[in-house]
């Protein structure tokens, strides 16, 4: 099938409909923007889940600095420090400009802001809007300002298929919409896309996230970074849902505690115990399930009959499960929740590619390093969305021709990559299963079919996550459980690993295994 209509003057284009998407157009206004959203706004973006909140430094016993020390020490030595620096520094105003398109934050009477506690952090820097429903209302209120911003256009139900390159730059998207191939010319592009854990089976994200925009990007020729580094989330509700109902860690930062099935507290001797940084609270969790326990979180004594106001998402999901958490233990597992890796940008959202920009989980800007400290992605989000669109409308535009029409790839469906990519690149990894994994993953990447592209993205995590010969925040190598001397950030291009691949000697009965 070939895009014979061309559509659009020029404008830029952004691809995604969360907050890192609807904040960038919001910030280009009054310049005229097209907004592509693959579903109605704002109904399968990863933002519309969030519980947690937003971390800024907004207490009188914070700042910027104290932010910057905790974001560093969870990124595990892999943390861009000017970048973590510029984002802590600009958090509080990207607070306050949320609540000037309309997000209604909690605060008390006196119009002072109600922060919660989250693993790693050291002061209450969490601020949240509706309760754990953070997402949820700041969606909302993007969602009208974008509608009501006449210089916004939105196009919903459009699914981003190709970025066309002319010349090394940006020509245009290529793109299926309900009435058929569209291809709109712009020499500026924002993903937005989100991250990737749709190409996992157990998963907090939409499973319309698996990671389109990455391959949108890798296949234009962008440079990707971190991609080894993912986040599991230790408690997701262990439910049949997909995705996972998200039991936020905000639920600890009151003082739930995660117990087996005997009632063992088996975090007690761990350092920072049920608030440890999420990547050893999840392994720790993954060895006592591989280990024939179950594990819950208890929540009957602290936030306890509290717990309804407190956490109202997640008490209506559990009470239809048949589950009163000021009564009950919740059972939880880990699951795949955020990507610390993803497209590499500079500090202006900017990839290698001329005329792509990179915004949301999608880019990998350095803040994060090895492992997310909690709530600091809508915050990057929020930040970098205004960074974004000052780069985007400072660009200038030149005259190029009309971009070619080209052949529509196929709707990609990531079904069949979910269970390779689930047994290799999970919380604990080791070289033989990233190995098979690749050599299976390795022909579905270059072919022409709906899993090519999650089997490209699926690949370059398998690969990068090889290469990483160490255990770091997130990475964890049961081969290699040590951390290296020295902290190197990974970067490779979609031929690059592919390359690889080719290169590695793998053993045929593992590849049948995986």
């Amino acid at each position: 099938m070939n895009a014979d209509l061309h559509v659009g003057d020029g404008r830029p284009v952004i691809i995604g409909g969360g907050i890192a998407g609807l904040m960038t157009a919001l910030h280009l206004a009054p310049e005229p923007v097209l907004l592509l959203s693959k579903s109605p706004l704002g109904a399968e973006a990863s933002s519309a889940l969030a519980q947690g909140g937003l971390a800024a430094s907004l207490g009188a016993d914070d700042n910027p600095r104290l932010h910057l020390a905790d974001t560093l020490a969870a990124g595990d030595g892999l943390c861009d420090v000017h970048v973590a620096s510029s984002v802590a520094h600009a958090a509080p105003a990207a607070i306050e400009a949320l609540a000037r398109f309309g997000v209604r934050f909690d605060r008390d009477q006196d119009g002072v802001p109600l922060l919660g506690l989250e693993a790693a952090h050291s002061r209450r820097r969490i601020i949240h809007a509706g309760g754990d429903a953070a997402g949820r209302e700041t969606m909302r209120a993007l969602v009208a300002a974008v509608r009501s911003t006449p210089t916004i256009t939105v196009v919903e139900n459009t699914e981003a298929r190709q970025l066309v390159v002319d010349d090394g730059a940006i020509a245009g998207v290529l793109a299926e919409g309900p009435k058929g191939p569209i291809l709109f010319a712009t020499q500026r592009v924002v993903i937005a896309t989100g991250g990737i854990g749709g190409l996992f089976v157990d998963t907090t994200n939409p499973l319309g996230c698996f990671g389109q925009g990455l391959a949108l990007a890798a296949r234009a020729g962008a440079e990707l970074a971190d991609m080894e580094f993912i986040q599991f989330h230790p408690t997701a509700f262990d439910g049949p849902s997909r995705p996972m109902h998200l039991v936020s860690e905000a639920v600890r930062g009151e003082g739930a505690v995660l117990i087996d099935e005997a009632g063992r507290h088996f975090l007690k001797h761990v350092a920072g115990a049920d608030l440890a940084p999420r990547d050893i609270v999840a392994r720790r969790v993954w060895e006592h399930l591989a280990g024939g326990h179950s594990v819950y979180l208890d929540a009957r004594q602290k936030p306890g009959l509290e717990f309804a106001s407190r956490f109202p998402v997640i008490h209506s999901f559990c009470k239809i499960a048949g589950i009163d958490p000021a009564n009950d233990p919740i059972p939880i597992r880990p699951a795949a929740h955020y990507h610390m890796g993803g497209v590499a940008v500079d500090q202006a959202g900017r990839s290698t590619v001329a005329g792509l920009w990179v915004c949301g989980e999608a880019a990998c800007t350095g803040l994060h390093g090895a492992n997310r400290l909690a709530s600091n992605s809508l915050t990057e989000a929020a930040v970098f969305a205004r960074w974004v669109a000052d780069s985007v409308a400072g660009t200038a535009v030149r005259r190029r021709r009309q971009p070619v029409a080209v052949s529509m790839p196929p709707r990609p469906d990531p079904t069949s990559i979910g269970p390779i990519v689930s047994r290799a690149l999970g919380v604990l990894r080791n070289g033989e299963a990233l190995k098979a994994a690749a050599t299976v993953l390795r022909p579905l990447a270059t072919g022409n079919d709906p899993v090519s592209d999650p089997a490209a993205i699926g690949l370059t995590i398998a690969i990068a996550a090889l290469l990483r010969e160490e255990s770091r925040g997130a990475h964890f190598r049961t081969d290699f459980p040590q951390k290296a001397v020295v902290a190197l950030r990974s970067r490779l291009r979609l031929d690059q690993a592919l390359d690889t691949a080719d290169e590695l000697a793998f053993e045929t009965p593992l590849a049948r295994s995986a």
